[in-house]
């Protein structure tokens, strides 16, 4: 036996495939593996490269040239034709000389399985890192180690600024510890767990999310990793809070229907007694004290009135209505108070604005109270520079739009949500009823729109007043 035929005796019991070949391809020996795996191929075919895929024939004879050009080991990844099947293989080209004769040995690895498993973890990262739902991996000791783009968008954290982090760098600390544990015990017994959390975003905001974890278990069954999804709650929470919101103005606006009823008639019958009181005294301290009396007497009146208004239903027919004359009307009459007239009236009104069916007096009147209210909270500045309300009109989608931008001492986030209750203003004592806000939510509501504030301290408020533009 020569050493040749010995040395390649060696590769027998590898499982990968091992050939000779000349330096045209012609296959000179195979070991065991090769002769059980290409027993047919080698019946027909004496050359390696006839059992190539067709379309990597022509690259991988010029790798192999290669090879004989500079005597060096080249790899690369193809397929072979092996019973009726191609299959994924990394070949090898190693050069080598017998008897000063060139030769090659070829080493082919089965890579198929590898290569399904790197096709599924591709399929995996797409997937992931496409989601809608914020997704991330961590290790056992809770450290991410992924993160898609929806859990970087939904975070505001950089990808950099998370990798390497436990979870709780964004957690609210609004959850007992009791919590936690629960869900440590279960998904590190290796079940799912899933629970609502509320998290903070990287400039404090809330996120609120349904959060499910799963276990990543190995081949031998044991914990390896956490795989955990979010679906944002965010949406759904405000949804829940504009319903309690609603009630809650449904349920003020029954009783300001009893109160009205309950306070207006003994406040008419006073009414009556001051105006006999007046008629009856010419002492100008009694008369001075009466007419502060009937003042008073006015002021509730009025509160009442807008009780009423909000309470009842409108005895006024809808009528097709033009938006934009409605609110050119009450921007003019805000222009004429006095308190206005060192600040700029921006207004940008659509021609595209269908007419909608409405109350005029009433949608006018809410657009009187956003206005005032406007006017009010710029005079109340202490430095006044370029002092300005915009207000612009448009159709968005199904609604029209209408946007009231002042630049006032604007609201703070504790008052902001509290903006449309009864009885709640800002101003100061005698110089609102704190009701106007609160009618003009009802009277929008009625007509099925909707009403939203936005404010910055020292920068100003927003309110934005949708109407449907079918709501019939």
């Amino acid at each position: 036996m020569s050493d040749f035929q010995f040395s390649f005796d060696l590769f027998d019991n590898f499982p990968d495939i091992y050939l000779i070949i000349d330096e045209n391809g012609k296959i000179l020996r195979a070991n065991k593996s090769a002769q059980e795996k290409l027993s047919n191929e080698l019946k027909t075919e004496n050359n390696f490269f006839d059992i190539i895929e067709l379309c990597d024939r022509n690259s991988s004879e010029k790798i192999f040239n290669e090879t004989k050009t500079n005597q060096i080991s080249n790899s690369f990844n193809t397929r072979l034709f092996i019973n009726r099947n191609f299959l994924d293989y990394n070949i090898t080209f190693i050069p080598f000389l017998n008897s000063s004769k060139e030769m090659y040995i070829v080493v082919a690895r089965d890579i198929t399985e590898e290569k399904q498993k790197e096709i599924e973890l591709t399929r995996f990262f797409n997937v992931a890192e496409n989601s809608v739902n914020p997704i991330q991996i961590t290790d056992l000791n809770g450290r991410m180690i992924y993160v898609n783009r929806a859990f970087v968008n939904a975070s505001g954290y950089s990808k950099e600024e998370l990798i390497g982090k436990n979870p709780r760098i964004f957690g609210s600390g609004k959850l007992p510890s009791s919590f936690w544990d629960k869900m440590w015990a279960t998904i590190s017994s290796g079940k799912v767990w899933v629970g609502e959390v509320e998290n903070r975003k990287k400039n404090g905001e809330p996120f609120f999310t349904q959060l499910l974890i799963s276990p990543i278990i190995d081949k031998d069954g044991n914990v390896t990793g956490y795989f955990a999804i979010h679906r944002d709650l965010t949406e759904k929470r405000t949804f829940e809070r504009q319903l309690i919101h609603s009630q809650k103005m449904e349920s003020i606006g029954t009783l300001a229907a009893g109160i009205a009823h309950e306070v207006g008639n003994p406040l008419a019958s006073i009414s009556a007694l001051v105006q006999v009181a007046l008629r009856s005294t010419k002492e100008p301290l009694v008369i001075e004290k009466l007419g502060l009396v009937k003042n008073q007497i006015t002021r509730i009146s009025k509160i009442i009135r807008d009780l009423v208004d909000f309470s009842r239903p409108s005895n006024y027919e809808l009528k097709y209505t033009d938006v934009n004359q409605v609110l050119s009307e009450a921007i003019e009459i805000t222009k004429v108070g006095t308190k206005a007239k060192d600040i700029k009236f921006e207004v940008e009104l659509s021609n595209m604005l269908p007419h909608l069916p409405l109350i005029a007096d009433q949608i006018q009147q809410v657009f009187l109270n956003i206005l005032l209210n406007a006017v009010d909270a710029i005079s109340e500045k202490k430095v006044k520079n370029n002092e300005k309300i915009s207000i612009k009109s448009e159709v968005e989608n199904d609604f029209v739009v209408i946007t009231f931008k002042d630049t006032g001492t604007g609201i703070s986030e504790e008052n902001i949500n509290k903006i449309f209750e009864p009885f709640f203003t800002t101003k100061k004592e005698g110089k609102g009823t704190g009701l106007g806000l609160w009618v003009s939510y009802g009277i929008v509501k009625s007509f099925q729109g909707d009403i939203k504030v936005s404010s910055k301290v020292g920068e100003g408020t927003t309110f934005i007043v949708k109407l449907p533009i079918n709501n019939q």
